[in-house]
């Protein structure tokens, strides 16, 4: 038993060692007390331009100087606000309205009620109440974005919780499948993650199969929901994984690098069809949805200053460097018959350990991760899944301590 009283998440205490006691963060390291360590995956996928990025820093610094939490319901504020207006203008075209929470799941929830809310309000004497997922997904850690996810260890133990959704294999009959649901007239939203399924295995699939699944959904009436809680901010090569396709969801979920990582806040953008459905003297149509903490105004600050450098700045060439950066590395593998199935969406790269056993439990990740951080590099494999999802501050230097730590492990 350890004598800390943390529990840690996704963290076997009986069998992981104590972990390193972070000091600082800058750029894309991680100081701990037992040295210095290169952010691989930019903390579970959220810091974007560097950890502590000084106009980040600075917006959040002057916010905390005049407003704390307030309550949102009845109240509003500046940074709210300003960071609203500034997602619409950079998300994809008709998604008009923005409803703030604090974490990736909980944004998930939101589009999920959001959804069924329309289906209710738009066609009561028949609702629309099933959802269609794509097999290997992972929408999150609540009970409604474990439901529409993959179905295995991670949920198993909850599995009396989790409601009934309609699977669509992730492939050459993916289509077929999703016409046959779309078609019965009970689907109200098909939600997907676009073109990576992150915590499934990283999981990559072309533009062409998402415009082709927006154009079924248009065919049938069914809503689109795009999770780009992790593919958003650039992840994928473009500011929105749906930029590649050409596409724009009718409802997007997005938290993690939209205050490039520095603190927690999400928001789920919807059509104004989707608002309209829901605006009503009659206040039983409200959408019953909140947190405590939603719309936290030095959280909405470090939003708003992030989403001006996306407004400002030539992030594309920032992405492409890295893009290209990841590309050379995973090719001088892709030849190597240690690993299998090398592969690359924008700046995110993966490959898979021809290793005993494989999945989520296979031992040959912690061994990775364990020897990565010997030598100075935060990796966490999924499984015998390896990827590196860096902060697109790193540099040449540390990408190539980065592989260089993979391709040595496998030897």
């Amino acid at each position: 038993m350890t004598d800390s009283p943390v529990w840690h998440p996704f963290t076997q205490h009986a069998t992981e060692p104590s972990p390193p006691r972070v000091t600082r963060t800058e750029g894309a390291t991680i100081h701990t007390d037992r040295g210095p360590l290169i952010d691989a995956i930019s903390s579970w996928w959220v810091i974007t331009h560097g950890h502590r990025h000084p106009p980040i820093m600075d917006a959040i610094r002057a916010t905390a100087e005049r407003l704390d939490q307030v309550i949102f319901a009845g109240l509003t504020h500046d940074p709210a606000e300003d960071l609203a207006r500034a997602l619409v203008d950079l998300a994809p075209a008709g998604l008009t309205r923005v409803f703030y929470s604090d974490s990736g799941s909980t944004s998930v929830e939101v589009a999920l009620k959001m959804a069924l809310g329309f289906w209710k309000h738009t066609a009561p004497g028949r609702p629309r109440h099933r959802i269609a997922v794509l097999e290997g997904s992972y929408h999150g850690d609540t009970i409604g974005t474990m439901s529409v996810g993959e179905r295995g260890v991670f949920n198993a133990a909850y599995d009396p919780l989790l409601f009934a959704v309609d699977r669509l294999p992730l492939g050459a009959d993916t289509l077929a499948a999703f016409e046959t649901v779309a078609a019965s007239g009970e689907l109200a939203a098909l939600i997907v993650e676009p073109l990576v399924l992150g915590a499934g295995g990283m999981v990559m699939y072309p533009p062409e199969l998402l415009a082709a699944l927006r154009a079924v959904c248009d065919r049938h009436g069914v809503l689109l929901i795009a999770d780009e809680v992790m593919t958003g901010w650039g992840r994928t090569g473009r500011l929105w994984a749906c930029d590649h396709a050409g596409i724009a969801p009718d409802i997007l979920c997005t938290s993690k690098g939209l205050t490039g990582g520095a603190i927690p806040l999400a928001a789920t953008l919807a059509t104004e069809a989707i608002f309209a459905a829901h605006w009503s003297e009659d206040r039983s149509r409200t959408f019953f949805h909140s947190s405590s903490y939603t719309a936290n105004p030095i959280a909405c600050a470090a939003g708003l200053a992030n989403a001006r450098i996306w407004q400002a700045e030539d992030m594309q060439a920032r992405l492409d460097r890295v893009a290209a950066m990841q590309a050379d590395r995973l090719e001088a593998l892709a030849g190597d018959r240690r690993f299998a199935n090398p592969r690359q969406t924008g700046t995110i790269a993966a490959l898979d350990l021809r290793t005993e056993g494989a999945g989520y439990l296979a031992a040959a990740g912690q061994q990775l991760r364990a020897r990565a951080l010997d030598r100075g590099v935060f990796l966490r494999p999924l499984g015998s899944t390896v990827y590196v999802l860096p902060p697109y501050c790193i540099s040449g230097d540390e990408l190539d301590r980065v592989w260089g730590v993979v391709a040595d492990f496998a030897g």
